[in-house]
């Protein structure tokens, strides 16, 4: 059986499961971009209405801005990195909700605005993966791993986020938010790509970027939940974590 050799420690597994946003994708390439087109939408879309957003627009999504406006970083446990879609949609729609907009008016707009959002960022390509993550995947897949992703994000973006980076073969399960009834942090997402891949939890590792991503993997039972730590280096949204890490460069598989 494989061995993931990180911080100090020796773990046998016989498959690994992976968040995407913030663990195979850095986060902020992707979806920083798309955060500063979705609230300027939103901006455009309550100036005709003649008014603004309500509070602090840094606060709408949990995103920090440099004097430009453009999106330096996020709120580890805000919004940005932790919603799903429809959660996001609906905490953009009250914004237009309270100016007026019938519900179901201001959910279609907002869901406008968001899909040119996304638009652009197809375009753009933006995905990029974490440091250290081709290499580690090598790792795995020469060694016999079985892989699997595990994301709140959709499958149509989640497929093509993982064709950008070229690295779609290497999983034999992929599990959406849209193919399980609970999202994360309860255990269903794991649970499901666990039977995908023929795997036992107890024999199956997750990483993950949320303390979400954490509970998931100790609720459903797996034997070490590694939780990244990112660029800034903070630890204290991780606290469900077995072990934490910067990023990929700081693990290896060995026989």
């Amino acid at each position: 059986m494989p061995f993931l050799q990180i911080n100090n420690r020796s773990v046998p597994c016989k498959g690994i499961l992976f968040d995407k946003d913030g663990t195979l994708i850095d986060f902020m390439t992707m979806w920083g971009a798309w955060a500063e087109l979705v609230l300027r939408g939103m901006e455009n879309a309550l100036a005709l209405r003649g008014t603004n957003l309500e509070g602090n627009i840094f606060k709408l999504l949990g995103t920090e801005h440099d004097p430009e406006g453009k999106v330096t970083g996020y709120d580890l446990g805000g919004p940005l990195p932790m919603a799903t879609t429809e959660e996001t949609n609906g905490l953009l729609a009250w914004q237009l909700y309270v100016t007026g907009v019938p519900w179901n008016d201001a959910i279609t707009q907002v869901i406008q605005i968001s899909s040119e959002a996304m638009k652009e960022v197809r375009k753009r390509r933006v995905a990029t993966p974490l440091p250290g993550l081709l290499p580690f995947l090598q790792q795995c897949t020469g060694s016999g791993l079985k892989l699997g992703v595990v994301t709140s994000d959709e499958s149509r973006t989640t497929a093509e986020h993982l064709e950008w980076l070229g690295i779609t073969s290497c999983f034999g399960s992929i599990v959406t938010r849209d193919r399980v009834i609970s999202g994360k942090p309860a255990p269903e997402m794991v649970e499901l790509a666990c039977r995908e891949l023929g795997l036992s939890p107890d024999e199956t590792i997750l990483f993950g970027d949320s303390n979400g991503d954490m509970q998931m993997g100790k609720s459903a039972g797996l034997c070490l939940t590694v939780g990244i730590s990112g660029m800034n280096g903070g630890t204290e949204h991780l606290l469900s974590a077995d072990t934490i890490i910067s990023d990929f460069t700081e693990v290896l598989i060995t026989p």
